[in-house]
């Protein structure tokens, strides 16, 4: 898979969730944090979002979409000096979809609002480098494709039909990955750094694919540098300029992610897992996992989600010190300068 689909596909773990609900003036609600990431979108009327941190209420109009990537706490109001309570779920963690009663004349907003379940042990560097939120403002012709998801998803919550439980989590799971994306094609003229820059890098973005369509594969720095037409040493600067760590050290992280995605989704042997995952024995992998993660890949497949690790950290910025000596050591070359399996 590309970049983008793998990050996410990563950090799932469960299904997602949503809700189109009617509120009728005045109507204010207190999110608390969540491990998860959630969004709102105004279909009618207009909403105030409501940061966390004091920071400046945020208007939102028909057709705008905020999205809130780290589950950070948050208000939605009519107005923003609206009393907040606190928002009460259902019992799988949406809104009640029954529209409150308003008064004659109050001002109704109509609200599709969702959230999706994701593991933070391991967030991919695309995501942890998102703002606290994200607002996609309406605009007449943008974001096409994103606004044809938002009615799809619209249409089903508003007249579900058979096959609408099937069409709704994978309309949710298409909305999120129009969203990152078109926050990352915003951003990406203005920042020359960062995950928006690697990934409109032709060179940087075309090793990343490479890395993640085949992690198994012995790369050598000097491989990847060539599919972007790039020597040795000028694309392991660039690499590590845009991505915020080396080549091999970014592939060693994203394995051992593969390795415990695999160990808690799938039932694969241990060798199987491993191979995937680029070692050659189990004893290997088992090292190096255990480097990685600070335990053992059977007693992690056995423990729950969301388990302390240690090794690279999930993101850092360019200039910042170096990937963890642990980490170091499990993407240390040989003499070829490869990766591959040991």
């Amino acid at each position: 898979m590309d970049v983008l689909s793998d990050a996410i596909a990563a950090m799932r773990t469960g299904r997602p969730h949503s809700s189109r609900t009617v509120r009728f003036a005045p109507w204010g609600f207190r999110f608390p944090p969540s491990k998860g990431a959630g969004f709102h979108v105004v279909l009618q009327g207009t909403a105030w979002l409501l940061p966390p941190d004091g920071a400046a209420p945020v208007r939102l109009g028909p057709g705008d979409v905020v999205l809130l990537a780290h589950g950070t706490g948050h208000g939605l109001a009519d107005r923003p000096d609206t009393p907040l309570v606190d928002a009460l779920p259902a019992p799988d963690g949406s809104w009640p979809t029954r529209p409150d009663r308003g008064s004659v004349g109050a001002e109704e907003t109509l609200l599709l609002c969702g959230a999706y379940q994701l593991s933070r042990a391991r967030a991919h560097p695309l995501l942890t480098e998102l703002p606290p939120y994200v607002h996609l403002p309406a605009r007449v012709g943008s974001h096409p494709r994103l606004r044809a998801a938002v009615d799809l998803l619209g249409a089903e919550l508003a007249e579900p039909q058979p096959g609408s439980d099937a069409i709704v989590p994978a309309l949710l799971d298409t909305l999120l990955l129009y969203l990152l994306r078109t926050w990352w094609l915003t951003e990406r003229a203005d920042r020359s750094t960062g995950w928006s820059a690697a990934l409109s890098d032709p060179a940087v973005a075309g090793a990343l694919r490479a890395l993640h369509d085949d992690p198994a594969r012995a790369w050598t720095v000097e491989e990847l540098g060539a599919l972007g037409g790039l020597s040795r040493a000028a694309f392991a600067r660039r690499f590590t300029a845009l991505v915020g760590r080396p080549p091999l050290a970014y592939l060693t992280w994203w394995r051992m992610t593969t390795a415990g995605r695999l160990l808690r989704s799938d039932d694969l042997p241990l060798r199987a897992v491993a191979e995937r995952s680029g070692y050659s024995s189990e004893f290997a992998f088992a090292k190096a996992f255990k480097r990685e993660y600070g335990m053992a890949p059977g007693r992690y497949r056995k423990g729950a989600q969301d388990l302390p690790w240690r090794g690279v950290p999930p993101a850092r910025t360019a200039g910042a010190p170096s990937a963890s000596r642990g980490a170091e050591v499990a993407a240390r070359p040989g003499p070829s300068g490869s990766a591959g399996p040991r």
